[in-house]
């Protein structure tokens, strides 16, 4: 589980001032002043890298109907149509088209998502390798008309909240919708990760794939009849067309893979703007507090890429869509005899090598230095067949020596 214990230790470091410093002590979450200074410094997130291209019409999108373009600017950002997955909550900026006759589609690689809903506009959540989520929303262009990219302003009041550790991150909701979309009530709040259990996942979220989940919140709205939740099915296509949509999956495999991401990428996202802040105050030495706040993130992030708390599948395991495995193994790297991180299991967990493919990201390897070694050395006790960590006997000898593999081969210099 995410631990915040960090956060006490955080704060008596945010009240010291190094003595080279002027003006009050910083926090990581003051994302307009220095050294993140979020708004003013130019981005180099893949969706920014492209903009002029998308906006200047370089990059020929297909423009003959809404799913055509929708298609082809998938193809251009290297996003598979089988990472579908269809969300008829209200929980959007755009909450006014979304709907149990009308959900919002999400597709997703490792750094972009992308948001659609038909006759609504497109939103796009790209992650920067030092700001994190980089937002922006435009509408899909009818004939001619010039196509602009907004960084969208209203969307940090959720991406950068109490939900996200404060940083611009990525918000993953589970609710109850009424028969409109609206909330009811809401599970799992604040909490991103595959720790979260599955009984806590997919509402307002419809879920196909062989998965045998007994009593997911996903393919239900609710009412509230004398005084108590009456839930009410509503099986995916029953109230909306699926061929409005590329696909017609809304995959279990897409859900659990966008859950360890999301939670992945905001982890690395906060202690990334922490590290920053700690390092800015630009004291010569760091002080024991400010030792321990590095400490405390390097654990957070090793125990999360090792899965250390991955909630278990259910019984049987699940089947996702072959589809989106093979869209996703596509992008594999194995070492000399074959293993790759992105090799699934499936059956009582998501992988059989448990450490994260995030790890080969920009916003990782991005990370600095000092807390970037940390994390090298704490992953290397983990992974230690000789000198077992009891944090990770989860792992077996065999699969650690596996990890170790992996990682040396396709993720040179991460180990010391």
């Amino acid at each position: 589980m995410r631990t915040r214990t960090c956060l006490s230790v955080f704060a008596a470091v945010l009240g010291l001032a190094s003595a080279s410093a002027s003006g009050p002590a910083l926090r990581h979450d003051d994302l307009e002043s220095a050294p993140h200074r979020y708004s003013t410094s130019q981005p180099r997130d893949r969706v920014t890298q492209l903009k002029e291209a998308l906006e200047s019409g370089k990059l020929p999108l297909d423009r003959t109907s809404e799913k055509a373009y929708l298609a082809s600017l998938l193809r251009e950002l290297n996003i598979p149509a089988s990472s579908q997955l269809w969300v008829f909550s209200t929980t959007s900026l755009q909450l006014r088209y979304i709907s149990p006759s009308n959900p919002r589609a999400i597709y997703f690689n490792e750094d972009v998502y992308l948001g659609y809903i038909p006759g609504g506009r497109i939103e796009l959540i790209s992650m920067d390798p030092d700001l994190g989520a980089i937002l922006y929303i435009f509408d899909i262009p009818r004939g001619e008309a010039p196509v602009r990219l907004e960084r969208s302003d209203r969307c940090m009041n959720c991406h950068a909240s109490e939900e996200t550790g404060h940083v611009p991150g990525l918000i993953l909701k589970s609710v109850t919708p009424t028969p409109s979309g609206g909330s009811l009530n809401a599970y799992r709040v604040g909490q991103t990760g595959h720790h979260i259990p599955l009984s806590d996942r997919f509402g307002g979220w419809h879920l196909t794939g062989k998965h045998g989940l007994t009593k997911p919140w996903a393919d239900l709205i609710g009412r509230i009849v004398e005084g108590k939740l009456v839930r009410i099915p509503n099986p995916a296509g029953e109230r909306f067309n699926p061929s409005k949509y590329l696909v017609e999956t809304s995959d279990v495999l897409s859900h659990l893979l966008l859950e360890h991401q999301a939670g992945f990428a905001n982890r690395v996202a906060e202690a990334a703007y922490r590290a920053r802040t700690i390092l800015f105050l630009g004291a010569d030495r760091l002080t024991p507090d400010q030792e321990r706040e590095f400490d405390a993130q390097a654990r957070i992030l090793v125990r999360y890429a090792l899965f250390a708390d991955e909630a278990p599948l259910p019984e049987g395991g699940i089947e996702g869509s072959p589809a989106f495995a093979r869209d996703f193994l596509a992008q594999r790297k194995p070492d000399r005899v074959g293993r790759s991180l992105r090799d699934l299991d499936l059956k009582k967990r998501l992988f059989k090598h448990r450490c994260s493919y995030m790890i080969y990201q920009p916003p990782f390897q991005s990370l600095p230095a000092p807390l970037k070694n940390r994390i090298s050395r704490r992953l290397a006790s983990a992974l230690d067949e000789h000198r077992p960590d009891p944090e990770f006997d989860y792992l077996p000898r065999e699969e650690k020596r596996a990890i170790r593999t992996i990682l040396a081969e396709t993720a040179p210099g991460l180990l010391p």
